[in-house]
């Protein structure tokens, strides 16, 4: 669910303005607008930030070239000075090359003797083919300086390098603790002797909030959110699916607050999705083993999302007997395996459409059933019935059904017949009627969206042709082969073939899940339930607290 809000106004004695934000940060309930404050302050401590930020990332990219000796502690200042250092140098260096590239045609001649010859006025052109502008030096000097410059580059990089980037770490927290105070202290504005702060706070917090007003002499103006407000919005999934926060804090997505919480739907679909994007068991497997090697490190969400993910993908291999592109003798006479490996792709596109209609037909009903008794619930439930004739239809488009069931023709004319008189109400007519005019391409654009659930198959299996094309290539080295060094060397590179191919193939199936599923989720399916993902996530001034796996 979203938790409901209540807007505070919140009034203290401008002398104790200082005391007020500590108790308020120390309470940690209030969610304050504190992208707001662009003041001297505000401003200098984002400077701060981001020069920490840059610093850490200038030792990381010469970390990445080359680590000289103990690592050493040193300032921002300091590594900043560095690196300004680094980069006039190799400006310097590459003003350098080009000068040098420009006049090696021409040897190492002495420019200052030639000059001198040329200001007494003799003629050395016979002799010697010199360039209408001198160099400033010989170009074996200017090569000594370039080496020169060089060494020094790779010396000042080494000190980069050997930098300890934790110690710049460290005091990101006390920054990022400065810099929220600075921005409270900033929008707490200042009437006479009267200060007054106003943010969001969830309804069960409202008590701790009282408590704390009458201990501290505050003043409280609570309410609803007014319509038009967009308050910051809390999710609390579940039970079982709470980790669902850290996904959608992970993407950077949040409903907005008058919307409803999709936390059970995405993550039972989402996981369904993980699975048949992966498409293989095998794969599963090494995600399975990574999460639970990773498990001290991971955050303890993460922990249980990872897990669900890859289980769902090694359960998926184990339905489709698929590993590393190969099939398991001893699982092929699964039902499920024989169905799946239909030659003629129709039992999987039937899956997909499957899965696709009853995603957006959840959506829709769900919306039928959180309007209902108002008119507008049976347009809801009409589209959920128009999904249903566009999952016929497509199923007939591609040949896996034989026709359109006659009362397939009755569903679509009831719920057409639904959606055309309960979408807009009489009363807005004037303003919404136009509405009604893009109903055609509205439902058009809901059997694109049916059809555009087949990407599950085709990735799928894109996957799967990928790995066994790896395979061939791999055991076709040892075809033919009789000698046996010979045969060793091939085998050598069957291996690095199977392991680099599957590890290129295991990537590709990471990066599908990030763009099919999520997609899935956030476009096609919220498209339906009316989740726009515009919504700014709670986030209460409070003490930072140091991350840790609980």
């Amino acid at each position: 669910m979203i938790v409901k809000m209540l807007h505070v106004d919140l009034l203290c004695l401008a002398t104790f303005k200082d005391a007020t934000l500590e108790a308020l940060r120390e309470l940690g309930a209030v969610h304050l607008d504190l992208d707001m404050a662009e003041g001297v302050e505000v401003t200098s401590l984002k400077g701060v930030a981001a020069d920490a930020e840059r610093a850490v990332r200038f030792v990381l990219k010469a970390r990445g070239r080359k680590a000289v000796g103990e690592l050493q502690i040193r300032s921002v200042e300091e590594i900043l000075k560095l690196q300004e250092a680094v980069s006039v140098k190799v400006a310097a260096l590459d003003e350098l090359r080009r000068t040098i590239a420009k006049y090696a045609p021409y040897g190492d001649f002495d420019p200052a003797l030639a000059r001198s010859l040329l200001e007494k006025g003799i003629d050395i052109s016979s002799v010697a083919d010199l360039p209408a502008e001198l160099p400033p030096k010989r170009l074996s000097a200017m090569r000594e300086e370039a080496l020169s410059y060089e060494a020094d580059i790779a010396a000042m990089s080494n000190e980069l390098a050997s930098t300890d980037e934790k110690s710049v770490l460290s005091s990101f927290p006390e920054i990022v603790e400065r810099l929220s105070f600075a921005a409270a202290r900033e929008i707490m504005l200042e009437k006479g002797a009267v200060a007054i702060v106003s943010g969001w706070i969830p309804e069960r917090s409202v008590d701790n909030l009282k408590s704390s007003a009458a201990s501290h002499g505050w003043g409280l103006l609570l309410r609803a959110a007014l319509p038009g407000e967009q308050p910051p919005v809390l999710v609390e999934p579940p039970g079982i699916f709470k980790p669902m926060k850290a996904l959608f804090a992970g993407l950077g997505i949040s409903p907005a607050y008058s919307e409803s919480d999709v936390s059970v739907p995405f993550m039972c679909y989402f996981s369904l999705f993980c699975a048949m994007l992966v498409g293989d068991g095998a794969y599963g497997t090494i995600f399975l083993f990574g999460t639970l090697a990773m498990r001290r490190r991971l955050p303890r969400d993460w922990f249980i999302l990872l897990t669900v993910f890859s289980s769902a993908a090694v359960l998926w291999g184990i339905l489709s007997n698929t590993w590393f592109g190969a099939a398991i003798p001893a699982l092929s006479s699964l039902p499920s395996a024989k169905w799946l490996a239909d030659p003629s792709y129709r039992n999987m596109m039937l899956l997909c459409f499957t899965i696709g209609a009853s995603h957006l037909m959840l959506a829709r009903i769900w919306n039928g059933i959180c309007k209902f008794p108002d008119s507008t619930a049976f347009a809801e439930f009409g589209w959920a019935g128009i999904l249903l004739f566009m999952y016929l239809v497509t199923n007939s488009i591609v040949g896996i059904f034989s026709g359109m069931p006659p009362w397939g023709y009755a569903v679509f004319g009831v719920s057409l017949a639904l959606v055309f008189l309960f979408s807009v109400k009489p009363s807005e007519l004037k303003t919404r009627g136009a509405e009604l005019g893009l109903l055609p391409l509205n439902i058009m654009s809901a059997l694109g969206d049916i059809i555009s659930y087949v990407r599950l198959f085709a990735v799928g299996l894109a996957s799967m042709k990928v790995a066994e094309n790896f395979n061939s290539m791999a055991t076709g080295l040892l075809s033919g082969v009789e000698d046996f060094w010979l045969k060793a060397v091939m085998a050598i590179l069957m291996v690095v073939i199977l392991v680099v191919g599957h590890a290129l193939n295991l990537a590709m199936a990471g990066l599908s899940i990030l763009v099919h599923a999520v997609r899935l989720n956030t476009l096609e399916f919220s498209n339906h339930k009316g989740v726009t993902w515009s919504g700014a996530a709670y986030n209460p001034f409070k003490k930072k607290k140091e991350k840790n796996n609980e």
